[in-house]
C-alpha cells in the first residue's frame, strides 16, 4: 500500500537583524556590533634610509661651511683679546715712558742747582756757611737718589759715547790710558737706563813718545 508524500519542509530564509532592517534594507551596524580591531596594527612603511635622503648632501655642505666659520669666529676673536693685550701693554709702556720723562724733567732742575752749589763750594773757603751750603747739597742729592736718578761715575772708566761728551782731549804716555776719561767737567746722571743729562769729560789720548 502506497503512502502518500509527505510535503517537503520549505525553506527558512534567515535574516540577519544586525544587518538587515525589518523593511528588507541594509542596517548600518553600531559601534558595540562592530567588529573589534585586530590586536597587531598593520606594519609601517619603512622609511627611507638617511644615504637616498636627497637633502643630505646640501645639509652636510651647510654644515661644513658652519664649522668653517665657527673656526674663524673663534680665531678672530683670539686674536682680538690679544691685541687688546698688547694694547694694554703698550699704553702700559707709554704711560710709564711718560713718567720717567716727566720725572727726567723735574730731576734736571735739582741738577742745575746741585751744579751751583758744587761751583759754590769748589770756590769758597771751608766755613760754618760752606758748611750749610753742602749740607743743602748733599740732601738734593739724596733726592736724586731715591727719585732713582744716578749720578755716572766715569772717572777713569774707558770714555762710552753714550754717557759723555769729550770736552777736550789730554795726550797721555802709556797705551794703557788711551781712550780713558782723565777729568769731569760736568757730571752726567742717569734715570733707569735712560741718561737724562751726558757728562763733559776729558778723554786721555795716547802718543807715542818721539825716539832721541
Amino acid at each position: 500500500m502506497s503512502h502518500p508524500a509527505e510535503p517537503k519542509p520549505e525553506s527558512v530564509k534567515v535574516v540577519d537583524r544586525r544587518r538587515v532592517n525589518p523593511d528588507g534594507t541594509a542596517r548600518t551596524p553600531t559601534p558595540s556590533e562592530q567588529p573589534a580591531a585586530s590586536a597587531e596594527a598593520p606594519p609601517t612603511p619603512p622609511h627611507p634610509g638617511v644615504e637616498g635622503d636627497p637633502r643630505v648632501p646640501e645639509l652636510t655642505r651647510q654644515l661644513e661651511a658652519a664649522r668653517k666659520r665657527v673656526d674663524e669666529l673663534a680665531r678672530a676673536y683670539q686674536a682680538l683679546q690679544q691685541d687688546g693685550e698688547e694694547f694694554k701693554r703698550r699704553l702700559t709702556r707709554e704711560r710709564e715712558r711718560q713718567v720717567d720723562f716727566d720725572r727726567g724733567a723735574n730731576a734736571l732742575l735739582v741738577i742745575e742747582a746741585i751744579d751751583q752749589l758744587d761751583l759754590v763750594l769748589s770756590s769758597a773757603e771751608k766755613s760754618p756757611l760752606t758748611e750749610g751750603v753742602r749740607m743743602v747739597r748733599d740732601n738734593l742729592v739724596k733726592k736724586l737718589i731715591e727719585a732713582g736718578v744716578e749720578r755716572l761715575e766715569l772717572l777713569g772708566a774707558a770714555y762710552d759715547p753714550n754717557l759723555a761728551e769729550a770736552a777736550d782731549t789730554e795726550i797721555v804716555a802709556t797705551v794703557e790710558d788711551d781712550g780713558k776719561v782723565t777729568a769731569v767737567r760736568r757730571a752726567g746722571y742717569r734715570l733707569k737706563e735712560r741718561v737724562i743729562r751726558p757728562a763733559q769729560v776729558r778723554v786721555a789720548r795716547y802718543v807715542k813718545p818721539a825716539s832721541a
